[in-house]
């Protein structure tokens, strides 16, 4: 008896390797959308959730007869928002609105609407229900989901994957909103913006 041996001819294998590199060539930038695809959505997400954060707190704040710490020229607006007290904007016509969050935590009772990266910080951790880590030093960025920064007074929050690095795979601080994809929020009247920026 004679044994038979089967195996793939040439061009079968040519044929077979063709259509694998015709499958990649169209499958590959459809998998890369869907990584941009997930941090838009990361990013519009955690915006979402932040502002309604702080409308929470400034309905919560508007339920309770709008209450305040302290009093005369140094009453300023307060509440205690799930356990966290929450100093809110005060009213200056054309600039801001009151009751939006603008700083947490016994004792932190600047209430100017000119945020600095710690407060930012601050209302980030008081607002959200188990937020995503947050920091406002470069360097450690990378162990960090939102890397927060301060244009023009506002605050704002970078998703971290989404930043420049450098030649040694350090991330880069961002230069303003341009930078990475991130949401604004400006506590003079609460609103919350995102910026969709292309990798």
């Amino acid at each position: 008896m004679k044994a038979t041996q089967a195996g793939f001819s040439l061009i079968e294998l040519v044929i077979v390797v063709t259509i694998l590199g015709l499958l990649a060539v169209t499958a590959l930038p459809r998998f890369l959308d869907v990584t941009e695809e997930a941090q838009i959505a990361n990013i519009e997400g955690m915006a979402g959730g932040f502002a309604t954060g702080v409308s929470l707190v400034r309905a919560q704040w508007e339920a309770e007869g709008r209450p305040q710490e302290g009093s005369g020229d140094s009453a300023v607006n307060s509440v205690v928002y799930d356990g966290q007290l929450m100093y809110l904007t005060s009213e200056l016509a054309g600039t801001s609105s009151p009751g939006y969050p603008v700083n947490s935590g016994s004792g932190n009772t600047d209430t100017s609407i000119t945020m600095d990266t710690t407060r930012c910080m601050r209302v980030w951790n008081s607002i959200l229900q188990n937020p995503a880590t947050v920091t406002d030093t470069i360097g450690e960025a990378a162990d960090n989901r939102y890397f927060a920064s301060v244009e023009a007074g506002d605050c704002v929050y970078h998703l971290t994957q989404t930043l420049e690095r450098d030649s040694s795979g350090n991330y880069t601080a961002p230069d303003g909103t341009d930078d990475g994809n991130n949401f604004v929020y400006s506590p003079g009247f609460g609103s919350v913006r995102v910026n969709i920026n292309s990798n």
